[in-house]
């Protein structure tokens, strides 16, 4: 996310919205009305008219963090999104022009979920226009201790607190650390 937000805000985009979104925490049945909008009366609950975070994100980026959560279906409606540049709301029939950038980000082999069909082919090289893979922190060592000092600077001015120095112990216990997840 954070990747995604310098991408957005040392921009031409920058002045416009980013949008978050992460995939996997919004239920299946939800998040096409969550990204597209619907309309009023489109479905039970419906009372009145929503945008989506693709309108939302008019003029600036949207951020999909977890895309490999999404169902073949949806990113077969994706796919459209990205390729029209267009979105229709759920129970809507006129199609809304949408001018955004689209980060997406994965934890999964992609390449893997392309074979077990899990991931579309065609939305994963629509998708796929420029790459930036992102290491765990337990293959960048040299970032931990600058990840600390940082830390250690943000809280000891929100805490308002004297520290001015991590102890090589508990940099050498940080370093040492595997960083699982």
């Amino acid at each position: 996310e954070l990747v995604a937000q310098a991408v957005h805000y040392q921009s031409r985009r920058s002045e416009g919205p980013f949008i978050r979104i992460n995939c996997g925490a919004i239920p299946e049945t939800l998040i096409e009305s969550e990204l597209f909008g619907h309309q009023k009366g489109s479905f039970t609950d419906a009372f009145e008219t929503k945008i989506g975070k693709f309108e939302a994100a008019h003029g600036g980026t949207i951020f999909l963090d977890e895309v490999a959560e999404l169902t073949p279906q949806l990113q077969v409606k994706l796919l459209r999104v990205l390729q029209e540049r267009e979105i229709t709301r759920l129970g809507g029939v006129k199609p809304i022009s949408v001018d955004v950038r689209l980060i997406a980000a994965t934890n999964k082999d992609l390449h893997q979920l392309i074979k077990t069909g899990q991931m579309r082919e065609d939305f994963y090289y629509r998708l796929n226009v420029f790459s930036i893979l992102l290491p765990p922190l337990r293959e960048r060592q040299t970032d931990i201790c600058l990840l600390a000092e940082y830390f250690l600077e943000k809280y000891r001015v929100e805490n308002q607190r004297n520290i001015t120095k991590i102890s090589s112990a508990a940099l050498t216990l940080l370093c040492n650390h595997s960083w699982p997840g």
